[in-house]
């Protein structure tokens, strides 16, 4: 548990600094494995590894924790069927690691084909936390580290760039300064525009793999 705590005051340190690559990945992993709990939490399936001692976001760290959930919430109410059931959706099996790694990123991919913004990190994050309560419930419970590590390498590999750009994770905090429903919602209607028919896609992508 201390060393739980060490590593969390390390994480919400860079918020004080330009964070690093290293630094936006290890808080990338922590609000996946936040927004993951959250969604195992709320579908009711339990979830718990012991030795995997994974800090939980403080301080600036869990206000963007929580600001991330709650557009995820908004984003999940707007297209609830998009972010449910996702394994079924691609029709692939939660038996390999494999399998779901080339899954997951195929579908990561599809979603930033025209950009990075706010709202397609959100849906990234949706995908995730769905796929781990599927993983759950299939009794694959490794699997949510599996697509944890897989979301931290994809961010390193795609998002760092544009997150260091806009200052860190801290940024999204700004989506949710303006008190017009209306308004606060468009970015996430953009999004669900944008990605709504991902699923289908990457159907297509994943079939010949079968």
């Amino acid at each position: 548990l201390r060393r739980s705590s060490v590593f969390a005051a390390e994480v919400m340190e860079v918020f004080d600094r330009s964070p690093t690559d290293k630094e936006l990945v290890s808080q990338a992993k922590a609000l996946c494995r936040d927004y993951i709990n959250s969604r195992l939490i709320r579908a009711g399936v339990s979830w718990s590894k012991p030795e995997y001692n994974a800090p939980v976001p403080g301080g600036k760290l869990a206000e963007v924790s929580t600001i991330l959930l709650r557009l995820g919430d908004e984003l999940e109410y707007i297209r609830p069927n998009v972010y449910r059931n996702i394994a079924r959706q691609l029709n692939i099996s939660l038996h390999s690691e494999t399998v779901v790694t080339d899954a997951f990123l195929a579908v990561a991919a599809q979603i930033f084909t025209a950009g990075i913004t706010w709202g397609k990190v959100v849906s990234l994050y949706a995908v995730a936390a769905g796929l781990a309560v599927d993983c759950v419930r299939h009794a694959q419970p490794a699997m949510v580290h599996t697509i944890v590590d897989c979301l931290g390498e994809f961010v390193r590999k795609t998002l760092v760039t544009w997150l260091k750009r806009r200052g860190g994770w801290a940024d999204i905090t700004k989506c949710v300064v303006n008190t017009d429903p209306s308004l606060r919602s468009h970015w996430l209607v953009a999004a669900v525009c944008s990605f709504g028919h991902f699923l289908k896609a990457i159907f297509f992508v994943l079939l010949p793999e079968r």
